[in-house]
């Protein structure tokens, strides 16, 4: 069966996403990673990492997928050569000019190739194979039927990726795409339109007929924000093409996020039958834009984005994940929101099914005093049973 991979930022979300179904785990140490803020691992924490996956049998990759100035080098190699006696099982690398030095290196760990080096032909694919590469994420740009030709017509032995849901912007894998998706024109052929350099006004909804100018300030402009990816309804044709590998996007994102979106697709991946509106109502769990369908239609039209609406900010609300521990046979919750004593809750099991469950009256802690609230960073004991790292959550009526 294909392969699921989904993202860690940190040592924690790494667990969550073994835990919630995931075959494989990428994530990214301090330096040489295209998420600069996503709380990242230090080489120790790499190291645990991947001998927890191990245990687990489990992968865990590594992105050194940074575009790196000349004198970078030096010490990207260096931190590879530590990364790989960690017992990495890929690099995630963008860069042409890291793929040759990490090769001529002597580094023996498989080399996967980023989104951001932008494939969008088997040719490509069968070069990078040629070049010692193990496989290719191809752009997020193509259709399905240009992912399924570049499938069959890869060479033996070279694997593919596609991402399958997640954030994305206009700029697709690094090209922009602003002017396919306003005038159909597509700057990847030789159409650009420019829109980029159009000027722009946006106006808030409060405030109908008052146009403000898009401009830009130390923080950047916020613009173009498209709906979120969301190729459910592809995972199993894909799937059947010989996709070998399917990856989520969210470095950045909580564990909840990271425990509804993996255990989902690994539901769907696994080929159980879950009717589309039971995988939206899971999807509008955790916060989002909307979801999109992006390019796989080719052509890109208002449906094929607009596949749940105008987006949602969560229908749920995080509030507490069961740990390990046992305290005088009780189970013990971590407080992440304010929760309150008798209220319902949904419980996400590791499996990716929920429940209701009916919170006790009266909340004991785990230092043995009793309240009818409890706030984040607080230990409440439980006399249920419940899977470790099942998430509570407050649903929206």
């Amino acid at each position: 069966m294909a392969e699921l991979l989904a993202p860690a930022g940190n040592p924690e979300k790494l667990i969550i996403a073994a835990t919630y179904g995931a075959d494989a785990v990428y994530f990214g140490v301090t330096k040489f990673s295209l998420r600069s803020f996503a709380g990242n691992f230090t080489v120790d924490d790499a190291a645990s990492g991947l001998e927890y996956l191990h245990r687990q049998g489990k992968k865990g990759y590594v992105t050194l997928n940074i575009y790196p100035y000349s004198g970078e080098y030096d010490e990207l190699v260096k931190t590879a050569r530590e990364l790989e006696e960690c017992k990495a099982d890929a690099f995630i690398v963008s860069d042409m000019g890291v793929l040759h030095e990490l090769k001529k290196s002597g580094i023996r760990t498989p080399l996967h190739i980023s989104t951001q080096a932008n494939t969008v032909s088997y040719q490509t694919v069968n070069a990078y194979h040629d070049l010692g590469a193990k496989r290719v994420n191809l752009a997020r740009e193509l259709s399905f039927d240009r992912i399924v030709e570049i499938s069959e017509k890869r060479k033996k032995g070279a694997e593919i990726e596609v991402f399958i849901h997640g954030a994305v912007c206009f700029s697709f894998s690094g090209r922009c795409a602003i002017s396919d998706w306003l005038t159909g024109r597509k700057a990847n052929r030789g159409e650009c339109t420019h829109p980029c350099r159009w000027n722009y006004s946006v106006m808030e909804e409060k405030r109908p007929g008052v146009f403000i100018n898009a401009g830009e300030d130390e923080r950047g402009t916020y613009l173009f924000n498209p709906k979120e990816l969301a190729l459910f309804e592809y995972m199993r044709p894909l799937a059947d093409a010989g996709i070998d590998s399917f990856k989520l996007e969210g470095r950045m994102k909580s564990i909840h996020y990271i425990a509804s979106v993996t255990s989902l697709y690994k539901r769907v991946l696994s080929g159980e039958n879950i009717e589309k509106a039971e995988i939206l109502r899971l999807l509008n769990r955790i916060k989002n834009r909307g979801y999109s369908t992006g390019f796989m239609k080719g052509n890109i039209t208002p449906d094929d984005y607009q596949i749940d609406g105008d987006g949602s900010n969560s229908e749920a609300e995080f509030l507490a994940d069961i740990t390990t521990e046992k305290k005088d046979g009780y189970t013990v919750a971590q407080i992440r929101n304010q929760t309150f004593a008798g209220e319902t809750v949904e419980v996400l099991s590791p499996d990716g099914h929920t429940r209701e469950y009916r919170l006790p009256d009266i909340l004991t802690f785990s230092d043995g005093t009793k309240d009818t609230v409890a706030n984040h960073s607080k230990f409440i004991l439980l006399e249920d049973a419940f899977v470790p790292y099942s998430i509570l959550r407050r649903v929206q009526k």
